[in-house]
């Protein structure tokens, strides 16, 4: 399995790293496709647990906010918020209309994948816009890798404090730590390394990004247990097999939606 994700890393990593330096139009369409997919996992994963959220609106919603968020930020984001809570209703009105049951647990189930999905992983079209957005992609996302990476390893090897025994019985309270110092560290050098390229007045200073790692290793965990959570309950493994060695798209990118909502956020309030 370590080597599979090696090689897919080694395949999807440089493409990555093209969209971040590219941005525009295309970074959100293929921030949109990544949701987009992840939302038809999420149907997915419900309906094995036998719910039955829509199975068009969630990937096609998530969708739309991405875009959305691209097109003019937050604008539009009340009345294409509206129409998508209004179409949950009227379709699982009639689902209900016709013996479903269930279609009002349905409903908030369509509605929690929209906004997760959609609402959340737009921050990453707001990330990539801010000042200098490339730079600050380049270090809240790594900040996520370098967490998950440091806690695999050092948790593998030295873990014996189960974080989390029903969520995620082989995460480690050691790993956790281990992911901290990793991150903190590691977005530190990252930050010192992106000042070469963005210039000697960029905000990227190796003190934020230490900050910035810090403050996500912490936090973005709790989006890979969130993603457990619905897992097993639904009985299910992985969103799906689509990416060899990963399982599927959700299963990557449940800490990069917290990673960021959470970096914006850092990034406004402290930094710029």
């Amino acid at each position: 399995m370590l080597v599979s994700r090696l090689l897919v890393t080694i395949v999807l990593l440089p493409l990555g790293l093209l969209v971040i330096a590219y941005g525009g139009w295309l970074y959100a369409l293929v921030i949109a496709a990544i949701m987009g997919l992840a939302g038809w996992e999420y149907v997915k994963l419900f309906r094995a647990g036998g719910l039955q959220p829509a199975g068009v609106l969630v990937p096609a919603g998530a969708m739309a906010l991405v875009l959305g968020r691209y097109w003019n930020g937050f604008e539009s984001a009340h009345w294409l918020l509206s129409f998508l809570i209004l179409a949950g209703m009227i379709h699982h009105l009639v689902a209900y209309e016709r013996g479903r049951d269930q279609a009002a647990t349905d409903f908030n189930v369509t509605l929690g994948g929209v906004l997760y999905l959609g609402w959340i992983g737009a921050y990453l079209i707001s990330l990539r816009t801010l000042p200098e957005g490339e730079w600050w992609v380049l270090l809240a996302l790594p900040a996520v890798w370098l967490a998950d990476t440091g806690a695999y390893f050092i948790g593998r090897r030295f873990g014996k404090r189960r974080l989390s025994p029903r969520l995620s019985p082989k995460k480690s309270w050691e790993g956790y730590l281990a992911g901290v110092v990793t991150a903190t560290l590691g977005t530190a050098l990252l930050a010192a390394l992106w000042r070469i390229g963005a210039g000697p007045a960029t905000e990227i200073l190796p003190w934020r990004g230490a900050v910035l790692g810090l403050a996500l290793s912490v936090l973005t965990p709790l989006g890979d247990l969130g993603e457990s959570m619905i897992k097993r309950q639904m009985g299910v493994k992985d969103s799906s097999n689509l990416i060899p060695g990963h399982g599927g798209v959700f299963d990557r990118i449940d800490s990069w939606l917290w990673g960021g909502v959470l970096g914006y956020t850092i990034i406004v309030w402290f930094f710029i």
